[in-house]
């Protein structure tokens, strides 16, 4: 599987890792409340394509269950499932009551997944959560055997808590939720390599591995190759030309394509080919979203301030993502 991550797992690369080896795709975190509020929302945050994209599972944080409800509805004809992002540690998040801080929550996960199920008219449409451990390992089998219960479809366990960022994955605290478990169990956490992937499947006994940056490193990862292929590197042109991929993020995904293969030198040169339309590319995004916000208001949005402010939190939280990457250009922040 290929994780949910922000500004990464859209359209264009889910297509990339779909026809490279991945059998499911997920789409990046995507506030519910904005997406049923704002149709200009659900312009920007959710594309997807009939032929080449599929199966697709589109994630979402909310923190009512009425709102992802409502979003599960509006994606269903497009997709194959829907998954209740438990996981996301940034303080961001945990500030609204989303992401981790769901963890806490069973009984609301538990509503979801039942509120979710009774509505969507599919009968193949899944519906799944995301979640990272506590660090008491008996809670967060607890919290699963709940959800279990509730009807849902498969679990993904990130194998680290909320405050682990760098630290070992905890493949015995997954493995203890697999053993407890009848449903399928999806491992998340530090699987770079195919031999990564039978490893911490061998070791848990879980029925898939959901992989982010060694997807983002090499997105014919689950191909077997050690290292992207010339072809790969091509298709991801050719779909980036196709819809029309903004430069910046073309680059940005190249750039970890090409990490393991460029010297240090060559990867200074490469990133400052990003680097010198960032200005300008960011003069352009401020232009949008305030093109947008009017947009918004000229429709009768029920609460364009808060639209607004949302608006305006998410450019900031994408902005502060980005960091220097030590060969002169920018790298962006994977989350949960």
């Amino acid at each position: 599987m290929g994780a949910p991550m922000v500004r990464y797992s859209k359209l264009p690369f889910r297509r990339l890792i779909l026809s490279h080896g991945a059998d499911v795709a997920f789409s990046p975190m995507i506030l519910a409340d904005s997406f049923v509020s704002s149709s200009e929302a659900r312009d920007n945050e959710f594309t997807s394509d009939p032929k080449e994209d599929h199966p697709l599972v589109v994630q979402f944080a909310a923190n009512k269950v009425q709102d992802f409800v409502d979003a599960s509805v509006l994606v269903a004809p497009y997709a194959e499932g829907v998954d209740l992002n438990c996981g996301c540690p940034q303080s961001w998040a945990l500030k609204e009551g989303i992401g981790a801080s769901l963890l806490q929550k069973p009984e609301f996960i538990c509503d979801v997944v039942k509120s979710t199920k009774s509505v969507i008219p599919y009968p193949d449409f899944s519906v799944s959560v995301k979640i990272r451990l506590h660090r008491d390992k008996r809670r967060t089998i607890d919290l699963c055997k709940a959800v279990e219960n509730s009807g849902v479809d498969f679990i993904t366990v990130h194998g680290r808590t909320k405050d682990q960022h760098s630290d070992p994955v905890d493949l015995e605290g997954v493995k203890m939720i697999k053993d407890a478990l009848s449903i399928p169990v999806v491992a998340n956490g530090d699987i770079k390599s195919l031999d990564d992937a039978y490893r911490v499947r061998e070791v848990t006994g879980v029925d898939g591995v959901m992989a982010a940056r060694g997807l983002l490193e090499n997105p014919a990862m689950y191909a077997g190759f050690d290292i992207t292929p010339a072809k790969c590197i091509l298709d991801w042109l050719k779909i980036s030309l196709e819809v029309g991929t903004p430069f910046q993020t073309f680059h940005h995904h190249l750039s970890y394509m090409l990490e393991r293969s460029l010297s240090r030198n060559e990867r200074k040169i490469f990133n400052a080919l990003g680097s010198t339309a960032s200005d300008e590319m960011r003069q352009r995004q401020a232009e949008a979203a305030e093109r947008r916000i009017k947009q918004e208001e000229s429709r009768g949005l029920k609460d364009p301030e808060s639209y607004k402010r949302k608006l305006m939190e998410k450019e900031k939280r994408e902005n502060t993502a980005q960091n220097t990457s030590g060969e002169g250009g920018l790298k962006w922040t994977v989350s949960n």
